[in-house]
């Protein structure tokens, strides 16, 4: 039986940010990729994609099947507090659930405690200091690390910049092939055809 991977959508989310991770949860026979939103009105990305919504949050009761979540980034994740996905990443969390977040959706985490206790990465780390710095929630400062993409206690965090280097992190978890073949796959997409 396949196991569940969701990818948490707000409205404006960054498609291009996932769609490495996506299309290779796609491909494998061993997932089924999901994606979910606070209510199951279609999500609009910021490059106009309209995407239809699998489960609305309240919806998603059993975590017994879930492999993993993806937290697209965008815009809506630093306009808002989101108490409820936060309450609902805290359950899956409690099963030892990995969450991948990347730009925007770090923040989220942050402003949460998510990374408190955690090496992680965002956006810079004056970025990170500027948004984050009337949140008392936050007191990970010591472990923010720049780099394209982190994996400590759970938590992926990953930069704007990094959608390749994400996705590898999250097949790497997922164990969607051998090691070998995913650090192949993101050599060739890394570098490119022609060299």
């Amino acid at each position: 039986m396949q196991k569940e991977v969701l990818l948490f959508l707000t409205d404006h989310w960054a498609d291009w940010e996932v769609c490495h991770a996506t299309v290779g949860i796609g491909f494998s026979k061993d997932y089924d990729l999901k994606t979910i939103a606070l209510d199951k009105s279609p999500k609009v990305s910021i490059g106009g994609l309209r995407t239809e919504i699998d489960y609305a949050l309240n919806d998603y009761q059993s975590f017994d099947n879930l492999a993993m979540i993806i937290l697209a980034g965008g815009f809506s994740w630093g306009e808002n507090r989101f108490d409820e996905i936060a309450n609902f990443i805290k359950k899956a969390r409690a099963g030892n659930t990995p969450i991948a977040a990347i730009c925007g959706a770090t923040l989220f985490l942050a402003k949460q405690g998510f990374l408190n206790d955690v090496k992680h990465t965002g956006d810079t780390k004056e970025y990170f200091d500027e948004i984050l710095a009337d949140e008392n929630t936050y007191t990970g400062q010591k472990h923010f690390t720049e780099a394209q993409v982190v994996n400590d206690g759970g938590f992926i965090t990953a930069n704007e910049t990094a959608a390749l280097e994400f996705a590898r992190e999250i097949f790497l978890v997922l164990k969607t092939d051998v090691e070998e073949g995913i650090n192949g796959w993101y050599e060739y997409h890394k570098k490119g055809m022609a060299q």
